[in-house]
């Protein structure tokens, strides 16, 4: 059994290594990316500057609509997790490669850092107030709220994390399988279904980031 148990621990630190390299490349790509547009600006954008420009723009239209105004100020935040998370699920497509937010470790890492910037945003925002919106409308029922509260925030995260992990996990798997079977011919209706998916669960995670945010500052109302 310890042989066993040592093969599987290497292959899975190896595993780990291989996510963690294709995590770095896809940063890479995207600061590269956002180097080569912005190193020489121009009032009358060229084609890369235009397609970049295009696209944190509709990032900045989502936010604003989904947010308000005031919440430009978490631009950087929801625009990062964004162009990443879309970047790591159109990178599983490609043969070879593996997508990034297909394991649990990078899902969960983006889900906790937007629950912990919930709260933290919440207690800036409201002070000591914010901890009132787990004890329920009526100071009685605060015994039953509380525990409520609790498990309902914690499950925030776990669900950010399993919706986007399973999903792209899926998703790779379905494209390894219709590789090995058409192995020369990749059915094309397949692979524009697999990016559709890769942009609904893009879109999916910032909405409900944006909207755990927005709803930790206007819990005072």
């Amino acid at each position: 059994m310890e042989p066993v148990l040592f093969f599987e621990n290497h292959w899975l630190a190896e595993h780990h290594l291989v996510v963690v390299s294709y995590s770095w490349f896809v940063m890479t790509i995207l600061a590269l990316f956002s180097f080569l547009a912005t190193r020489r600006m121009e009032i009358v954008p060229g084609k890369f500057q235009n397609v970049m420009e295009v696209i944190i723009g509709g990032f900045d239209s989502l936010i604003t609509d989904t947010m308000g105004h005031d919440g430009r100020r978490f631009f950087p935040l929801i625009a990062t997790l964004g162009l990443y998370i879309l970047a790591a699920n159109l990178l599983g497509l490609l043969p070879g490669f593996e997508s990034p937010t297909a394991n649990l470790n990078t899902t969960v890492s983006m889900a906790l850092v937007v629950f912990l910037m919930t709260h933290i945003v919440g207690v800036k925002v409201h002070g000591i107030k914010y901890l009132k919106q787990f004890m329920g409308p009526i100071w009685w029922l605060s015994p039953l709220m509380i525990p409520i509260e609790i498990v309902s925030h914690l499950a925030r995260p776990v669900s950010l994390s399993f919706r986007l992990f399973g999903n792209i996990m899926g998703e790779d798997k379905a494209l390894a399988v219709v590789l090995l079977l058409v192995p020369f011919l990749l059915p094309m209706p397949v692979l524009v279904l697999m990016i559709f998916t890769s942009l609904i669960q893009t879109l999916v995670f910032m909405l409900l980031a944006m909207m755990y945010i927005a709803g930790a500052m206007a819990e005072a109302h």
